[in-house]
């Protein structure tokens, strides 16, 4: 199992980020492309393989939160295909085989007794941009080693369940466990993950009390040592997830105590 470390925010550049990862004697860095240094032209694909090669690291990559491949509105819906194809090709260049992507859920209307999410409304649509997503993927990643693994976050309802079969029928798909925020939706999403388990490829860990998740490993009320157990089953890579640098020297302590 490899395990490694979010770019936080008290890191103010990969070198930073790299040194600390090696400090905590950790694998990898997760690059995430919501911060305005590592958005996909932000990066400079030379010194950070540069940085990889003489810390001797390797990355992941954390898509921007944004980003909406389903969306009715055609021109979102292209540009967050375009970003993610140029992503793929981003991650060719820093031999990245990892991506981690969260599913957006779409728009919801607001009833006097119900919300009501749209995709669950126009589901033959959403399906639609499923395969097309898919069939995207699979093109551009082409022989390539490279995997897009799907974060759970609030619980999965049904449609996306739905848009998750398809997408894991393809090799070029796989999950992430994000066990924070499963615990933080009362465990909704853990069935559908243990009922695919053999797609888990990828985990965010971080301990959680109630719907209080990044939490340093050991501080909160999970089953830690359960969700380290199913990882190294399936040869996770495996992301330290707290948001400060005390909370993740703290889990690596916990970790190797």
């Amino acid at each position: 199992m490899y395990f490694g470390m979010p770019t936080l925010i008290e890191t103010h550049n990969l070198k930073e980020c790299a040194m600390l990862c090696k400090e905590l004697n950790l694998n990898f860095i997760e690059i995430s492309m919501s911060l305005p240094q590592y958005t996909l032209h932000s990066i400079d694909i030379a010194q950070a393989n540069k940085i990889a090669n003489q810390y001797g690291i390797f990355y992941t990559i954390h898509l921007d939160e944004n980003v909406n491949f389903s969306d009715f509105n055609t021109y979102i819906a292209d540009a967050s295909k375009r970003y993610i194809s140029d992503t793929i090709t981003l991650c060719k260049q820093l031999h990245i085989s990892t991506i981690n992507m969260h599913f957006h859920r779409g728009e919801h209307f607001t009833l006097p007794d119900r919300k009501v999410d749209l995709y669950a409304v126009y589901n033959d649509h959403y399906l639609k941009s499923i395969y097309s997503f898919r069939d995207m993927c699979e093109r551009a990643i082409g022989s390539d080693n490279i995997k897009i693994c799907i974060e759970n976050c609030n619980g999965y309802p049904d449609f996306q369940k739905q848009g998750l079969d398809i997408l894991l029928d393809s090799p070029v798909f796989g999950l992430t466990f994000d066990v924070g925020h499963n615990h933080g939706c009362n465990g909704m999403d853990e069935p559908y993950i243990l009922q695919n388990e053999k797609h888990l490829h990828h985990m965010h860990l971080h301990d959680a009390i109630g719907k209080k998740n990044h939490l340093s490993l050991g501080s909160g009320e999970l089953d830690v040592h359960k969700y380290l157990a199913l990882a190294q089953r399936h040869n996770c890579t495996v992301v330290l997830e707290t948001k400060t640098i005390d909370g993740l020297m703290k889990s690596v302590a916990w970790l190797t105590d």
